[in-house]
């Protein structure tokens, strides 16, 4: 059951601590496998490279083929040897899927990357996938807005982190759309919102109704 996380929400995933999981601990212990973009790419223009690169395609001059890509993702599923145990419910994040825009690649061939990954970790694997797409605004963007209307009609759930319509505001910064989806459903029984505002503290992030925050009460 995919998940995809839209408007202004990609990841830059790092190993550091959230939410109280060490991930520095978890890819030590081999629970983590990940793949830093930035480093990667610098490698994939300044080194040798003895077989095909996960960011092959920055080198092509047609950029439409992340099957290399994809090859990462399901040669990391696999256990390292006979005697361990294979990946239960994995997860698997991905930010963020705007940049692969950016660098060239089409919306087409990003949504067949992304259906791959779903039938290795999702059906096979029983797993989920965290995707982050920004959404601009701009409806001339017509790349970006394939890529996040084929990711919503995929998804279970959609976090929708958006600006306030009324402008900034000092004790409210956004709110955030919660979106369940059950493809499964008739249309008007399958899907249901909720709508929360946000603040953002110094180190973590206050979440209340609408028109609940606490400089109005």
């Amino acid at each position: 059951m995919p998940t995809q996380m839209a408007a202004s929400l990609c990841t830059t995933f790092s190993p550091s601590t959230s939410k109280g999981v060490s991930l520095t601990v978890a890819r030590e212990c081999g629970q983590l496998v990940f793949l830093e973009g930035l480093k990667s790419s610098v490698d994939v223009f300044f080194r040798a490279q003895a077989e095909p690169h996960p960011l092959q395609f920055l080198r092509e001059a047609n950029a439409e083929n992340l099957q290399p890509l994809y090859e990462f993702v399901r040669e990391a599923l696999k256990p390292v040897d006979d005697g361990e145990a294979a990946w239960r419910c994995p997860v698997l994040l991905v930010d963020d899927l705007s940049v692969l825009l950016s660098l060239g690649m089409g919306a087409v061939a990003v949504l067949d990357f992304i259906h791959y990954c779903r039938a290795t970790v999702c059906w096979e694997r029983k797993g989920n996938i965290v995707a982050l797409v920004h959404d601009s605004g701009d409806t001339e963007d017509e790349e970006n807005n394939i890529l996040l209307n084929g990711l919503s009609h995929q998804s279970h759930l959609i976090l929708r982190a958006e600006g306030l319509a009324t402008g900034f505001c000092r004790d409210v910064h956004g709110q955030l759309r919660i979106l369940w989806r059950t493809p499964s459903q008739p249309t008007t029984q399958r899907d249901w919102s909720l709508t929360y505002q946000y603040k953002i503290q110094d180190k973590s992030v206050s979440f209340f109704a609408k028109g609940m925050s606490p400089a109005v009460l």
